[in-house]
């Protein structure tokens, strides 16, 4: 499966805003300068979670977005399907039933074996994106980087947004 990098982006974002004070913003420009990612790109990414009501946006010259809920009520895959969509990684073109040794008209009795395992697998990766929360990215970031550094990446986003 290949995902597009703005899924990376909204990701970071996300995690990113979960430390912003209450009715506080970042711009898209400065998330795209903070991360170091096309402006343009990261702005669709990020009107995908608006739509979706994981992040809430709002114009003007002090404009930008916050989360929309709290980061325990988004998951990984909230994020990820507002950005890829919901349809499975996997899609069936039924190339079995081009086989020229199947008899004529030939009508398959179930889907395809290959397709259900695929779908399976997708739903195992899903499910496991499911039951990973914001909070706990946090929970987690908060072990994996030092804590001058979240300090100093907090003061530089606040600061500019």
């Amino acid at each position: 499966m290949n995902l597009k990098n703005q899924v990376e982006w909204a990701l970071h974002c996300c995690s990113v805003m979960m430390g912003l004070p209450q009715g506080a913003t970042l711009p898209a420009k400065v998330l795209a300068e903070f991360h170091g990612v096309p402006k343009e790109y990261l702005s669709k990414a990020l009107q995908s979670l608006s739509q979706q009501g994981i992040v809430i946006g709002t114009l003007g010259p002090n404009g930008g977005y916050r989360l929309a809920k709290s980061p325990d009520e988004i998951t990984f895959l909230d994020i990820v399907e507002a950005v890829e969509g919901k349809r499975s990684g996997f899609s069936c073109a039924e190339i079995r039933g081009n086989n020229p040794c199947l008899p004529k008209k030939h009508k398959a009795g179930k889907p395809c074996t290959i397709a259900r395992y695929m779908w399976q697998a997708d739903e195992a990766w899903r499910t496991s994106l499911r039951g990973v929360t914001l909070a706990e990215l946090g929970r987690q970031l908060a072990e994996d980087v030092p804590a001058e550094v979240l300090s100093k990446s907090h003061e530089w986003l606040v600061a500019r947004g």
